[in-house]
């Protein structure tokens, strides 16, 4: 049997901030790092946000977040992030952490899973129609939210 993901705590925090940095710089994204730095820190320190998901070896992390949905019948969920090391990808470890998320989300109650895949990632999205998940004729759209910190944490 496969060795479960783990749900991250405070001792995970660079091992995460690493594998935030191997995603980033593999998704070429323009991301404010120290920010997502800080969001991670905080995620891991109030688990009512949400909850991080590392991979045995520290090969890949799931981030979930949680929100609320009358559409969906009351607590939902978000998966943020989900990256698997390009070296570990292949051997259905992405798909046992998707398994695992799903059984834990449903004990706890959340009654949808949302997740977003970018349109030039085939495998990504073969990978979450086989786990279930289905597209909408609907796109997220994003407005950033300026100075959203309270001052304390700025």
């Amino acid at each position: 049997m496969r060795q479960p993901w783990r749900r991250a705590g405070a001792a995970d925090v660079e091992a995460v901030a690493a594998l935030m940095e191997a995603f980033y710089d593999e998704s070429h994204a323009n991301w404010d790092r120290p920010a997502a730095r800080f969001a991670m820190r905080r995620l891991l320190a109030t688990p009512e946000l949400g909850e991080i998901w590392v991979a045995p070896g520290d090969a890949g992390y799931i981030v979930l977040t949680f929100g609320y949905s009358l559409e969906f019948g009351g607590r939902d969920a978000m998966i943020d992030e989900f990256f698997v090391r390009p070296e570990a990808r292949g051997q259905g470890l992405g798909r046992a952490g998707l398994d695992q998320v799903v059984d834990w989300c449903r004990a706890e109650g959340v009654t949808a899973i949302h997740l977003e895949v970018e349109s030039h990632n085939p495998d990504a999205s073969r990978l979450y129609r086989r786990a279930g998940f289905a597209d909408h004729d609907r796109h997220l759209m994003t407005r950033r939210v300026e100075d959203a910190r309270p001052a304390s944490e700025n």
